[in-house]
């Protein structure tokens, strides 16, 4: 790349930089009633104007629940859900897009390894991965905009499921901002509207939760000596989702497992089956790890998962037999 193509895209980053610094030291200096007047004095322009405004502060790390109450506050409900919906989405697409081209080549130069894996499986999950960090209220929205743009997910899918998934969130913080408002005012039904907001947004706390708990446990279980027999039996697939320096360690390996570490498991998913019909035995250490490589495969399609109870450290107080590597052995 030469200077001239380079000096724009240098200019861009700076600025966005400068935003960033900005809002960090003058967040707490945000002022609804100033806000409000200036937008009542824009008119008709002042739906596009705080669209512009939600979009500059997402880019610049301003706390999106701040313009969502705004948001309801001054547009009332249903306005004001569609313009944070809107806002929100221009917002964390433009964040994609500086990630992406400004910073997409010099992170990916940088970065190498578990990291390098851990994009590969991001990828591999695609819209169902965005989906699941916008509907679970565990991952910072601002951040998480610039991480997924150094993924290779389309801008349409992010763009689109992001929109989607993101309207629960938007919807209950808009008509907590509207309960709000309209309570100072003296409205008391709005204490009821208020009560129904914070109802969705405890529900969005708990809707990984609440699925699991609808769903059931989903883990398959096997003890050692099943296992065992299976084994003698043939025609099933062992994978052991520990580091390699775990697989080869003190503890071994069954000898037929394939190893293939929790955080490469997304992106590595066709080398454990190719029809996906073949039974699956998952094993670590325990059965932490095998528990959420478990999950991983079930929503990867794959029917029939297992996961040996109490991991190697379980096989091994059992005796059953154990694999190393041949330096290991050495060591031995």
């Amino acid at each position: 790349m030469n200077a001239r193509q380079l000096l724009p895209r240098l200019v861009l980053l700076a600025g966005v930089m400068v935003a960033i610094v900005w809002a960090a030291f003058n967040r707490d200096q945000l002022d609804l009633a100033a806000l409000d007047a200036w937008l009542s004095g824009l008119g008709l322009l002042a739906p596009l104007a705080y669209l512009g405004l939600y979009a500059v502060g997402t880019i610049a790390f301003l706390p999106g629940a701040l313009f969502a109450l705004a948001g309801g506050a001054l547009f009332g409900p249903v306005w004001g859900t569609l313009l944070n919906l809107v806002g929100a989405t221009i917002g964390a697409s433009l964040a994609f897009l500086i990630a992406r081209y400004l910073a997409g080549g010099w992170v990916a130069a940088l970065t190498g390894g578990r990291l390098k894996r851990l994009i590969d499986g991001v990828e591999a999950e695609g819209w169902r991965f965005v989906a699941f960090v916008r509907l679970v209220p565990l991952f910072p929205f601002n951040l998480t905009n610039y991480a997924l743009g150094l993924t290779r997910i389309s801008l349409r899918s992010y763009a689109i499921t992001s929109f989607i998934c993101m309207a629960p969130g938007a919807i209950a913080y808009t008509w907590l901002g509207h309960a709000g408002r309209e309570a100072l005012a003296g409205d008391a039904s709005a204490i009821r509207y208020g009560l129904l907001a914070l109802g969705l947004l405890a529900a969005i706390a708990f809707l990984p939760r609440l699925i699991r708990r609808l769903r059931g446990d989903q883990n398959r279980w096997i003890d050692a000596s099943a296992l065992a027999d299976r084994l003698r039996d043939g025609g099933i697939t062992i994978v052991d989702v520990r580091g390699p320096d775990e697989f080869a360690g003190p503890l071994g390996h069954i000898e037929a497992a394939l190893n293939i570490p929790l955080g490469e498991l997304p992106g590595r998913l066709t080398e454990i089956s190719a029809s996906q019909a073949r039974p699956v035995i998952l094993v670590c250490k325990t059965d932490k790890r095998s528990a959420t490589a478990a999950a991983m495969l079930g929503a990867a399609g794959f029917s029939d998962v297992s996961v040996l109870r109490g991991g190697m450290e379980q096989w091994n107080r059992d005796g059953r037999p154990i694999a190393y590597n041949q330096a290991t052995e050495l060591a031995r």
